[in-house]
């Protein structure tokens, strides 16, 4: 990342950050605020550049219209929606008002961006909103393009940050998903994303794309459906910002296909939620999308597993976020693994250690498939990696893998794949150390070929630790007790800290009702 862009990201969320502070706004009310601001600044920015072009080409019989930019990808910005113009309303004017207008007005002229853009700027105090746009009406003129993108994720992770478990229902840390992306490799095709966010996964795979120097836009097609319905607008925001157009719908995923996904996608990605209760199995198409069977315990787990299966064309591959537990889950879970691991798409399991996500602090298991693995020397093997002692500490609650810790880990399955190594993010070292030879090896404790039949010795579990060699395992639940009891401590720690936080606004609350 460029750092003067880390600087000025720093520096705006830290005024916002205040700003919201000493207002009367929760950060989840002041999410979509911001974002669209946000995304009025890139979308000013971008007309700009080529404002000059399109009015040069108009005539008198033929003006320019908004055609002519959405031609171009440009949303067409009107007078009365630049942040240009809105930052020197008078004082007399209703700033908040005006902001809801100029969203209206933007939609209106931009029909794709309809029921996307925020309202109710008019419910902020004038103060708070003032400082707002005057905080980000000078970055159409300041930052490039690249940079506005780079803005908004980083929002979006310091919003789920301070939202906590609601936070991860839109956002997975950027790491997670750069991991899933450097295995499975989204190099073109269609991508899908059933529990999708804000629509992170999407942009991690432009920009892997675009790492290996081709164009998203022509190689990737994505497609999206998410349940909650303010967090759709995020995601379609998100991949306007970062240039790119997808079809993401509103939908419940366990009983609505809305992009008909049998077997059509080439990449499966998701972070679904975990354990879920309460699905109503009798709404389930069973069997073209639940093809091992609809487990019995009440856990959506292994519905979504067979979601992303289902929805794999051959040759297809999915990366996804699951529970530990579901990896060594038992009974009519653990036949649905075991016809899972049987049908040859199983290829890489990584376990992660706590504090990663802002949901869980538990430790937690990337699962992959590959439907196109059948034909290799791997389709009766799985490689299991144990990641669980690699990561940074950015603070007490919580950690991400550095670039070098990414990259290596994907090159592990690289290795394993028989492809070529990458080492543009500073990995040699550690390939050097644990694989001097360039060749893949088992590393006692990091990572282990195992096959189905030795799979099947161990009673189907699909848990790293018990391959690896790593720490011993309890049958329970498929976690170390260490790695547990660590979690649960951080959690017990971090809930403690928010306990005496609340504590203390209620005394001060109740002190001032008995002052009054």
């Amino acid at each position: 990342m460029n750092g003067d862009v880390a600087e000025v990201q720093r520096r705006l969320w830290e005024a916002a950050d205040q700003l919201r502070a000493n207002s009367k706004l929760a950060p989840v009310e002041y999410r979509g605020p911001v974002l669209g601001l946000i995304f009025l600044a890139y979308a000013e920015h971008r007309f700009d550049a080529v404002h000059g072009e399109v009015q040069a080409r108009a005539t008198a019989r033929r003006p320019a219209t908004a055609d002519d930019y959405r031609a171009r990808s440009v949303v067409f910005i009107p007078e009365e929606a630049r942040l240009s113009h809105l930052v020197n309303l008078p004082e007399r004017e209703d700033l908040g008002k005006a902001l809801d207008e100029a969203m209206k007005s933007v939609e209106k002229l931009n029909p794709e961006l309809k029921n996307v853009l925020p309202r109710g700027y008019a419910r902020l105090e004038r103060s708070t909103l003032l400082e707002l746009v005057r905080l980000f009406a000078p970055l159409p003129n300041t930052l490039s393009g690249d940079a506005f993108g780079l803005i908004y994720e980083y929002f979006l992770s310091k919003f789920a940050m301070a939202e906590g478990r609601l936070g991860g229902e839109f956002f997975t840390p950027y790491s997670i998903v750069r991991l899933i992306v450097e295995v499975i490799e989204p190099f073109h095709g269609r991508v899908f994303d059933p529990a999708c966010g804000s629509g992170g996964m999407f942009v991690q795979c432009a920009k892997f794309v675009e790492r290996h120097r081709g164009s998203a836009t022509r190689e990737l097609s994505v497609y999206g459906q998410e349940q909650k319905e303010s967090t759709v607008p995020i995601a379609k925001m998100n991949l306007a910002l970062h240039g790119l157009s997808g079809d993401v719908r509103l939908g419940n995923s366990y009983y609505e296909d809305l992009h008909d996904s049998g077997r059509s996608f080439d990449f499966v990605m998701a972070n679904p939620p975990f354990n879920v209760n309460g699905v109503d199995k009798e709404r389930l198409e069973q069997g073209r999308r639940f093809p091992f069977g609809i487990p019995r315990p009440d856990n959506a787990n292994y519905l979504w597993i067979q979601l992303f299966y289902s929805s794999l064309a051959s040759g297809g591959r999915a990366g996804f976020v699951m529970p530990n537990s579901a990896a060594d889950a038992g009974r009519s879970e653990q036949e649905i693994r075991k016809k899972l691991v049987q049908s040859r798409s199983v290829d890489v399991m990584i376990a992660i250690g706590t504090n990663f996500f802002y949901t869980v602090t538990l430790p937690v298991t990337l699962w992959f498939l590959d439907r196109g693995k059948f034909d290799t020397d791997r389709h009766d093997k799985v490689l299991f990696i144990d990641a669980r002692q690699i990561y940074r500490q950015i603070d007490r609650a919580h950690r991400d893998f550095l670039p070098e810790q990414i990259e290596f880990l994907a090159n592990i399955v690289r290795l394993y794949r028989g492809e070529k190594v990458e080492t543009t993010d500073g990995s040699e070292g550690l390939l050097k150390e644990n694989f001097p030879d360039e060749k893949y090896i088992d590393v006692p404790g990091l990572c282990r070929v195992a096959t189905i039949d030795e799979i099947e010795g161990h009673g189907w579990s699909l848990n790293p630790g018990r391959y690896t060699g790593s720490a011993a395992v309890v049958e329970e639940d498929g976690e170390d007790f260490r790695e547990k009891l660590s979690g649960l401590y951080e959690e017990f720690s971090q809930l403690s800290d928010e306990a005496d936080l609340l504590r203390a606004k209620v005394d001060a609350a109740i002190q001032g009702v008995l002052e009054a």
